[in-house]
């Protein structure tokens, strides 16, 4: 298999591709069950930079299983997903340095302040983090001055904010937000509609798939992906 192209860090710590990144996410028949009960089954679609998809459906349809799916963390029961950057195909075990993730099961560290939350994350997946970065972040998602704080003193929506600059750590290509303004304030809400406007516009284009079914959130969509159970 040829090499990915490599994605370099700049000053700001974001990753820079060293060719256009004409980014594709294609799903093909992707089904999902635990045991004999089907979630989902055969949800096809392909999207690409510059999209914001919309995942939406009742609950219990499998929305945020699916997210999971996309980011890795869970494998599917059938079908394929295939991920291209750059014109190469990124497999299941490199896609997770493409990808920014926030979810409700997304786990802090309460015990820690926020700005070790970041480092710690931030070591595990190889990025080196500078303060200057670490206060860039933390100030983009409302939470410049907080970082030494520990994390079992935030509110919950401070909790979601600091989820938001975990996932942007590295600038990813890929946002997958779940349930995206979970706990938010009316400025949070406006914090996440300015991080999926600005990665719209990210040099190549970025793309955001999001999981909600709040009315204000599914216009943000391009377009809409419905998923109900037993399709």
């Amino acid at each position: 298999m040829a090499p990915l192209p490599r994605l370099l860090h700049d000053r700001n710590n974001r990753m820079e591709p060293t060719a256009l990144p004409d980014l594709t996410l294609r799903l093909e028949k992707v089904g999902h069950h635990y045991g004999t009960r089907a979630v989902f089954s055969r949800i096809s679609f392909e999207a690409s930079a510059g999209q914001v998809v919309v995942v939406t459906g009742p609950n219990g349809s499998g929305k945020s299983t699916l997210l999971r799916i996309l980011a890795g963390l869970l494998i599917p029961s059938e079908g394929s997903i295939e991920l291209k950057f750059a014109g190469k195909s990124v497999n299941s075990l490199q896609r997770r340095r493409f990808l920014g993730y926030v979810s409700p099961d997304l786990t802090l560290y309460r015990e820690l302040t926020a700005a070790e939350n970041l480092l710690f994350f931030a070591r595990l997946r190889g990025i080196e983090l500078s303060r200057e970065t670490l206060i860039g972040r933390l100030s983009q998602v409302g939470l410049r001055g907080r970082g030494r704080d520990l994390v079992s003193a935030y509110s919950s929506g401070m909790r979601q904010r600091l989820k938001y600059a975990f996932a942007l750590l590295a600038d990813p290509p890929v946002l997958l937000l779940d349930e995206p303004t979970a706990n938010l304030d009316v400025e949070g809400v406006a914090m996440v509609k300015s991080v999926v406007a600005e990665h719209r516009k990210r040099p190549g284009g970025g793309l955001t798939i999001l999981a909600t079914n709040e009315p204000d959130e599914l216009a943000w969509g391009d377009r809409t992906i419905r998923v109900d159970a037993e399709r």
